[in-house]
This record gives structure tokens, C-alpha cells and sequence, in this order.
């Protein structure tokens, strides 16, 4: 019946301005950046300058032929191809970096396009009119082009103390190398994993590997530069976006690396909150959510970033739950079949699902009222929503995730009056919840819920601004105009359009609801026929297969 397609610390923003979403823009730069790591003891420089030194082995070098590792130069967009080429023709050596090549050689669609060049901000200012130079410390370029913005950051863009430190050990090494691999393999040495070391000139078709990024990607392995221990003290934000890329690769980790997460997990809490906020919208809204929340309770982290429901699987597991076959994980299993890189969500989709889970474990529903809240979510109209629950009673279907949802539908069907109104007062209930993330006093009222609920010590979570989108997003539920389409409108998702995201949200719980009702009936009369007419998503038979609804529209 598939129907179309906190630890302690993590601030939700408010809507961003164009100064904060030029300061997101920075933060993210700072995952592949190539200073970022620069404010370290001298202790640690002169542990980094001699793990360089031992890794110094330029006979590892390689050098492939983009052609023939599989990389499909059609998949980079125009505005990448456009500044590389514009800067080579300057005279200066440009490359594609990072996660972009990473993603190409393994026939992905990249999230993003990074370059970095030879060339000077200054330099890279001067050869694009709409161009602005972000960051002091850290200065990167962002190049408007094509209505995308794509980031260009420089090799000379080093700290000079680090330099300095490490030029006693690495002179012997380096004195047989060229200037161009010298130059590359030092800014490989600067990146968290060997798979996003990686450079890719796609005019020469070459990828320089200086880390044995090509093998580990071969091997779908997570791997840091430096030992694993280093890198993580030297940036523990490396600890998140390691859990990231492995979730949404699908990837292992080498055991150094997951040895070190497990043994220094606990000092991501020493991040900012915007730093936290983006890392865990990283993780949700990117189509690996399911992936990204195992990995976070394996190795510590949900309880730091999404305590509530670290205490909810934890509790389920208990009473010999399996935690994959848990209402939450299948909620964030169902948005993930919607969502990817390419497509991502506004953070208060993710957010409302939370919200609507909490409400559940604490206020458990009849699965008649779930129904009746997700198809209006859906179809904006209680008309249809209704005509959709009276179906599903009258065919007995039967669905079992509890403790939040109860059976399907009573002996007697409620009313539609009553119906209707124990659904506003669901609503109501999912409003209330957003303060969760806002107030330390509800999170710790609604932490008793669980019998053995740990210690929390909490701060506020989201701004007031953004704890009113969200709940705005189950506030007013009145008949709405019908959707003239039920495809997803990716670019209103991403913005955060209160309408498209109630939708999504509407979406995803009947997906998740629809695929337990299918998983427990082996022989029925259908309800449902197949009918692909306007059910447009990533892909929309993958959490309930063939089944639709007969009235649904098309």
C-alpha cells in the first residue's frame, strides 16, 4: 500500500539568514578542510610531523587512469567542470577533492563538488565575477555559478607553524618527489579518511592516490590518514563523519579506527551545538538514517545525540525487542527509501518524526487514530483521509508495533466525529513534544516514562523559532486544498516547506504502518491493486512493493 513518495547538546537553528547560511556553508568546508586541525600542542604537531614521516613512502604513490577505475566524467556538473577548466587555462593546477571523488568511483551521485587549486583566493576571486571569500581563519572561495554554489578552497591555505614543524622530518623523504605530488600529498596527509584523500583532475582523466584511498574503497573500508587515535584527538567532529560515511557507504571500519571511536566517543560532547546540529543532519536527512542511528547506539553516541530514544531501544531491548523491527527504526527506514544525498530533507522533517514517536511512546494510539493522523498529513483533506481509515476497517487488517500503536480497529469502528477529534488531540500531542528539544524540565518529565531512565544533564536544545516551525507543522489541522500531484517536490523539501514536509512526514508513517499490515497477512483479499500513476519518489514500491490503494489519486 505504498502511497507516494541529546550528551547534551544539540541546537536545532532557527530559519537561516543568508549570513548563517554562509557560516553553515563554512562549517561543512571544514569537514575535508585542510587546516582544520591546526590548533594543536606542540606535542601533538610533532606526533603528527613524525606519523607523517612514517608514512612517507612515495614508492605507494599511484596514479590511475579515471578511465579505466570506472569514474564517468558526465556525472560532474557543469558548474565543477567550468571552474577547473577556467583555472587550468590560468596557468593553475585544479582538482576535484574529497567526498566528490570518492562518490564518483563508486558510481554514486556526489552530494557536492569540492575543488581546490594552486591558485590563491585572491587568485580564484579574481577569475569569477560572483565570487566572495568566507571564513578568516580558514578562508575558502565560494563560486556562484549556474544557480549553485560550489566551494574552492587553495593549497596555500596551511598553517605555517605546522608547516614548519614538520619540515625536518619529511626534507630527506621528499627531495626525490616532484613539486605538484609533494604539494598533493601533503594536503592528503591534512584529510580525516584515506577514501576522501583522493584527487581527481578530470581533464588529464587522473586520480592521484597518495593513502591508499583507492584500496580501502575497494576493500569498503573507513580508514583514518594517521592512526585513528590521533586523528580523533586532533578533531573529534572525525568521530561523527566517520559514523556518516560508513552508514551511507555502507562501509566497515579497519579495527584501529572503530577501537579509537569506541574509546573516545564521549568527547564529541565537547562540540558546539551548531557543529552537533549539522553532523546529526548529516546522518537523517540524507537517505542513511536507519544505517547512521545504528551505528550511533553501537558505539555510544545516540545516548550524547538523541537520548530519548536511546532509552527507548535500550528499553525495547529488554524485553528481547529486536531494535531493527522497532516502530522508530522503521520509521527512519521508511524516509531513507525517500531520500539521498542528491535529495535530501529540511531537518524539521526529521525532527517532526521525532517528535511524533515521543508522543506515541508516551501516549500509546489506537491504530485507527495513527491512520486517520497520517492520511490527513497525506492527503490534506479529512474526506479522504476518512474514506482511506473506513477502508482499512472494513477489510480487519491487523498491526502490531507496540507498545505505541494497538490494534488496527476495535470490534465497532468509532465514529467519525470521535475519530476526528481523537486525532486533533494526537495532534496536539505532537505539537506538545517538540519541547523536548527545547526545555530540559519536559525532556526529563518525559525520560520517566522509561522504568530505568538514565542520568540526563541536558541544555537547551532548539531555538524558539524553530521549535514553533515545527510544531506548527501539527498546529490548525484543518482541511487543506488537495495536493494536485503526489510526487515529492525535493526543492520545497529541502527548503522546508511546511506543507511539503507535513507530507513527507504523513508519507513515511503510512509506508512504515502499511509494510507491518502486509508483513502480517499471508492470505487476504486485496485491498489494495498495483497502480503506478503519480506516485512518484526514489523509489516508491521499496517498503510496501506492489500494493496501492484502490481509491487513492492518480
Amino acid at each position: 500500500m505504498s502511497i507516494t513518495k541529546r550528551s547534551d547538546l544539540v541546537l536545532f537553528p532557527a530559519k537561516l539568514s543568508t549570513l548563517r547560511s554562509i557560516a553553515f556553508q563554512l562549517q561543512r568546508w571544514k569537514h575535508t578542510s585542510p587546516g582544520e586541525n591546526e590548533d594543536l600542542v606542540p606535542k601533538q604537531v610533532e606526533a603528527r610531523s613524525a606519523q607523517e614521516a612514517g608514512l612517507c613512502n612515495p614508492s605507494s604513490w599511484r596514479t590511475y587512469d579515471s578511465r579505466q577505475v570506472g569514474i564517468n566524467k558526465s556525472a560532474i556538473s557543469q558548474p565543477a567542470w567550468g571552474i577547473i577548466r577556467c583555472l587550468q587555462r590560468k596557468g593553475f593546477e585544479a582538482y576535484l577533492v574529497g567526498g566528490c571523488v570518492r562518490d564518483l568511483l563508486l558510481k554514486r551521485v556526489p552530494k557536492d563538488f569540492d575543488i581546490i587549486t594552486t591558485a590563491t583566493n585572491k587568485q580564484i576571486k579574481k577569475q569569477f565575477r560572483r565570487c566572495i571569500v568566507v571564513g578568516r581563519r580558514f578562508p575558502i572561495c565560494q563560486v556562484h555559478m549556474v544557480g549553485s554554489i560550489t566551494e574552492v578552497s587553495s593549497f596555500h591555505t596551511a598553517i605555517k607553524d605546522v608547516e614548519e614543524g614538520r619540515e625536518g622530518f619529511l626534507c630527506k623523504a621528499l627531495h626525490t618527489c616532484s613539486e605538484k605530488d609533494i604539494v598533493r600529498w601533503k594536503d592528503s596527509m591534512r584529510r580525516d579518511f584515506t577514501i576522501n584523500g583522493l584527487f581527481f583532475d578530470p581533464v588529464k582523466s587522473r586520480v592521484y592516490d597518495y593513502v591508499n584511498g583507492l584500496k580501502d574503497l575497494r576493500s569498503s573500508k573507513v580508514t583514518t590518514v594517521v592512526s585513528a587515535h590521533l586523528s580523533f584527538s586532533e578533531d573529534c567532529a572525525r568521530i561523527l563523519r566517520g559514523l556518516r560515511i560508513a552508514a551511507r557507504l555502507g562501509f566497515r571500519f579497519s579495527q584501529e579506527t572503530a577501537a579509537a571511536l569506541k574509546k573516545l566517543s564521549s568527547s564529541v560532547s565537547t562540540l558546539t551545538k551548531q557543529r552537533l546540529l549539522m553532523e546529526l543532519d548529516f546522518m537523517l536527512a540524507y537517505g542513511a538514517a536507519g544505517r547512521s542511528i545504528q551505528l550511533l547506539k553501537k558505539y555510544g553516541l545516540l545516548e550524547i545525540l538523541l537520548p530519548f530514544h536511546a532509552a527507548y531501544l535500550d528499553h525495547q531491548g529488554k524485553h528481547n525487542t529486536d531494535s531493527t523491527s522497532t516502530l522508530f527504526m522503521k520509521l527512519f527506514s521508511s524516509l531513507d527509501m525517500l531520500l539521498s544525498p542528491d535529495r535530501p530533507c529540511n531537518c524539521t522533517l526529521w525532527l517532526g518524526m521525532l517528535a511524533f514517536h515521543i508522543a506515541l511512546v508516551r501516549n500509546p494510539q489506537e491504530a485507527s487514530v495513527v491512520w486517520a493522523f497520517s492520511s490527513f498529513l497525506y492527503f490534506g483533506t479529512w474526506s479522504e483521509a476518512m474514506e482511506f481509515v473506513k477502508q482499512l476497517d472494513g477489510n480487519k487488517k491487523a498491526v502490531d508495533f507496540l507498545p505505541e500503536i494497538k490494534a488496527l480497529c476495535e470490534a465497532k469502528p468509532m465514529s467519525e466525529n470521535m475519530l476526528k477529534e481523537k486525532m486533533l488531540n494526537f495532534a496536539l500531542l505532537v505539537r506538545s513534544s517538540v519541547d523536548v528539544f527545547l526545555c530540559e524540565e519536559s525532556f526529563q518529565e518525559y525520560l520517566t516514562v522509561f522504568p530505568e531512565a538514565p542520568e540526563y544533564s541536558g541544555k537547551v536544545l532548539i531555538s524558539t523559532k524553530k521549535r514553533d516551525e515545527v510544531a506548527e507543522l501539527f498546529s490548525n489541522l484543518n482541511d487543506n486544498k488537495r495536493r494536485d500531484n503526489y510526487d515529492i517536490d525535493y526543492k520545497l523539501l529541502k527548503k522546508g516547506d511546511p506543507d511539503e514536509v507535513r507530507f513527507v512526514i504523513g508519507k513515511v508513517i503510512m509506508d512504515t504502518v502499511s509494510a507491518r499490515i502486509e508483513d502480517n497477512v499471508v492470505k487476504t483479499q486485496p485491498l489494495l491493486k498495483n497502480k503506478e500513476k503519480g506516485m512518484g519518489s526514489k523509489n516508491s514500491n521499496s517498503s510496501i512493493r506492489n500494493l496501492r490503494l484502490q481509491f487513492l489519486p492518480t
